[in-house]
């Protein structure tokens, strides 16, 4: 009976400071198993500057490491997921490039699915990182406890052990804007949970700006709960009921106080801003979940390849499936040739 097979998924974009030192300390943690067989499987997001390039020499010294390389940004979701559905262990560790979650946890993780535990979550109990921006974090995740209709995991970043069947799971929601997260809580497998403090970013800077986070947190809701829609629901309703409650108020009152009572403008226009303003919140929730459909109808594939490296055929789980309609079997030459790429559609 041939070893099991772990391999490590590692995002990245513009970590060239980190990929050397992420990749040393996940092959010392390994060498600690010698009675599995691992493989390092680095997705790159087109980095401009020379994470590519330190990828590329490490491969060349080291078969185990394999590299994807983006044509463009596909964003912090899609190749991230992408990159899980391109494994071929029979575990897959998603462990991003920053170096804020401890490579040695690999240990533990991998103990604790080898006695049949599918999934595996870090849960960063405390971090080093600015103590106002936890808190809010740690508002976030409990705000989407309370909306979703399912068990969510708060301080879950995605870093974690997922089971083959798990991740096969993954690929069956063929989702183009997969909310990873919101994906493994909805399939909700058994679980166990290891805490652990995450670290500063030592090198580097994150590339999670404002917009980045805020688009994050708007899908994450989105996809775990309707509550958002149907509380502006009760709320239109409660408003529309007060207005008329006031509405019979102002007449009863100018009816019994004819000539003394003067109503004015002022309740028209405090009125009229706050109506304006409950509608264009709920136009803004619901052109979340619009974006929402918009993505699902447009059926984008997940990333598009410029490069593969250390790859062999049988190293691409996701071109061995028959199901025709989730793959996409056009072959891409485009004028540059240094891109030839299949794009899979989002799995």
């Amino acid at each position: 009976m041939s070893p099991k097979k772990i391999s490590i998924v590692t995002p990245c974009f513009n970590e060239e400071l980190n990929v050397g030192e992420l990749h040393a300390r996940v092959r010392a943690v390994m060498a600690q198993l010698p009675h599995y067989n691992w493989e390092h499987l680095f997705i790159d997001n087109a980095s401009t500057d020379g994470t590519v390039e330190i990828l590329r020499e490490l491969a060349a010294n080291e078969p185990r490491i394999k590299v994807i390389v983006n044509t463009r940004n596909f964003g912090p979701l899609r190749s991230p997921v992408y990159g899980l559905l391109q494994a071929s262990g029979d575990a897959i560790i998603l462990l991003f490039a920053d170096l804020q979650d401890p490579p040695e946890l690999l240990l533990e993780m991998i103990a604790e699915w080898a006695r049949g535990t599918p999934v595996v979550l870090p849960i960063k109990e405390s971090s080093d990182e600015n103590r106002l921006m936890f808190w809010v974090r740690g508002l976030y995740y409990r705000t989407v406890r309370k909306l979703a209709q399912m068990e969510t995991y708060d301080n879950f970043t995605g870093f974690g052990l997922f089971d083959r069947k798990v991740i096969d799971l993954v690929r069956s929601f063929n989702d183009p804007d997969p909310f990873f997260r919101g994906i493994i809580s909805e399939i909700g497998l058994p679980h166990k949970k290891i805490a652990y403090n995450q670290k500063r970013r030592l090198r580097g800077f994150s590339k999670n700006n404002l917009y980045v986070l805020y688009d994050t947190a708007m899908l994450g809701i989105t996809n775990v709960s309707k509550v958002p829609l149907r509380l502006f629901t009760f709320f239109g309703f409660a408003c529309a009921g007060l207005s008329i409650l006031s509405s019979l108020g102002y007449l009863i009152y100018k009816l019994i106080y004819w000539d003394r009572f003067s109503v004015g403008m002022a309740p028209v226009v405090i009125g009229f801003f706050f109506l304006t303003s409950v509608q264009l919140i709920f136009v803004g929730i619901l052109s979340e979940y619009i974006s929402a459909i918009h993505a699902q109808v447009l059926r984008r594939p997940l990333t598009v390849e410029k490069e593969r490296i250390n790859f062999e055929t049988s190293d691409h789980p996701g071109f061995l499936t028959q199901d025709l309609q989730a793959i996409s079997q056009a072959t891409i030459t485009p004028a540059n040739p240094e891109v030839s790429v299949r794009t899979e559609t989002a799995l």
